[in-house]
């Protein structure tokens, strides 16, 4: 590669010159390298370390702080700098129970175990506890790396969530030295504000590559994830550069991404204040209206991405009207309910267990049991990890993979009768979410 050429002790063992990037010159474009690679496959115990806080008054729902620690190599960042904040929020915890606290609601700890060979210890532990989780999860907070860059907030989570993060950032101090007035949320504004739908920071979608997976795309737990990133307009590269190497150690946190911790700690009270909020709020912050605003947002865009094909959605009558209708019942269901919500009897523990049971199966209500096609781990129907990314989310995923194989579909027909149906499935998931948030009687 292009650049410095690296000190003896950086070097590998391959008959070639190491060079430091960025990017290749001519003359190594075109250059092969044979690699053998020898892998070593073996059936092995991994372990999962749980711990629970008892809820006061709902021990039977459940708030979920997880996040693994097994590395590649040192984890100085993945997933050490996330495991820490664990560790710490851990150790609040505990000294609020020495002062009398317990939470509302029953809060979960969980380091989980080989998270780097495919999501094991964290989807093991969702398979054999599904049917309690589905039953009594209110939601799941990822703590993966707490840290990929030095430039601002980043956070991924499903829209339930939008307004209780917001909340939240605006109660934290930035990190940042030259921004002692500013809160996390203004400085996470400022840095990465969305320009054509909403004045507020980005919040995207999740899509997986970490231990929320199994929770939100198979369970339909509402969950959430918040980390510290780069400039993402001009850091271009896909992770951090030392991301899973032997140079990702505690010193080059420590040297270069956050020599003083305050960008740590302000994650640590973003996924802390989460967990705290969900477990210990009298109503479940959850908001539903964010889920409308967002179904809205994505159906516009996935009809505009279906608009590509205007002559065939004509020939082979393709319509959105029914998703459209669908999200305008849920918007007005949505409206409705926060309306009841604002005059509930908060002295009656039946009318708060109600309101709060309808918010925490919300998330339930988009999950498909027949999940995608030919992705049948994957059952939301409004978000998944993308089929050509799996980092990546994608809303309406059957209906966008629907869409991306119509160019390279021998049956047209049958191919837009596959979109038809995904388009069906998705207005029929979103109009009985809508109908989950009407009053129980």
């Amino acid at each position: 590669m292009g650049g410095q050429i690296p000190p003896n002790h950086w070097k590998g063992a391959l008959n070639v010159s190491y060079r430091i990037g960025p990017g290749f010159t001519d003359d190594f474009k075109n250059q092969l390298v044979r690699m053998n690679i020898h892998t070593n496959n073996q059936v092995t115990r991994i372990y999962n370390v749980i711990g629970r806080i008892r809820g006061a008054l709902e021990p039977d729902r459940y708030v979920i702080l997880g996040g693994h620690r097994d590395a590649w190599v040192f984890g100085g960042i993945d997933p050490m700098s996330g495991a820490a904040l664990v560790h710490e929020t851990v150790r609040s915890a505990g000294r609020l129970l020495s002062k009398g606290w317990r939470p509302r609601r029953t809060i979960i700890f969980a380091s989980w175990d080989a998270e780097e060979f495919g999501l094991l210890g964290s989807t093991e532990w969702a398979e054999d506890n599904a049917k309690l989780l589905q039953e009594r999860a209110v939601a799941y907070i990822n703590a993966d790396s707490g840290i990929e860059g030095m430039y601002t907030l980043r956070v991924d989570c499903t829209p339930s969530l939008h307004t209780l993060v917001y909340d939240l950032t605006k109660q934290i101090a930035s990190p940042e030295r030259e921004e002692e007035e500013l809160s996390l949320y203004e400085s996470w504004h400022k840095k990465d504000n969305w320009t054509n739908d909403r004045d507020a920071p980005r919040i995207s979608k999740l899509g997986s590559g970490s231990d929320f997976e199994a929770y939100f795309v198979r369970l339909g737990i509402a969950a959430g994830r918040a980390r510290y990133t780069k400039n993402r307009k001009s850091e271009r590269y896909s992770s951090y550069p030392v991301y899973h190497t032997v140079y990702e150690t505690f010193e080059v946190v420590e040297k270069f991404y956050d020599p003083s911790f305050t960008r740590l700690r302000a994650v640590a009270q973003v996924r802390g204040g989460l967990v705290f909020l969900l477990a210990d709020s009298q109503i479940v912050p959850l908001d539903a209206n964010q889920y409308a605003i967002s179904l809205d947002k994505y159906t516009r865009s996935i009809a505009g991405m279906a608009q590509t094909h205007l002559k065939d959605m004509q020939t082979y009558e393709v319509s959105f009207d029914s998703m459209f209708s669908a999200v305008e019942n849920f918007t007005v269901a949505a409206r409705e309910f926060h309306e009841r919500l604002q005059t509930v009897n908060r002295a009656d523990p039946l009318q708060v267990r109600a309101m709060n049971d309808q918010l925490m199966y919300l998330e339930r209500a988009f999950i498909d049991p027949l999940g995608l096609p030919g992705r049948p781990f994957y059952r939301h129907v409004i978000f998944a990890p993308s089929s050509h990314n799996k980092y990546a989310g994608e809303c309406f995923p059957g209906i966008y993979d629907a869409l991306f194989d119509i160019e390279r579909s021998v049956d047209r027909e049958k191919a837009w009768n596959e979109v038809k149906q995904q388009i069906s499935i998705a207005a029929f998931t979103v109009h009985a979410a809508a109908m989950s948030l009407a009053p129980p009687a």
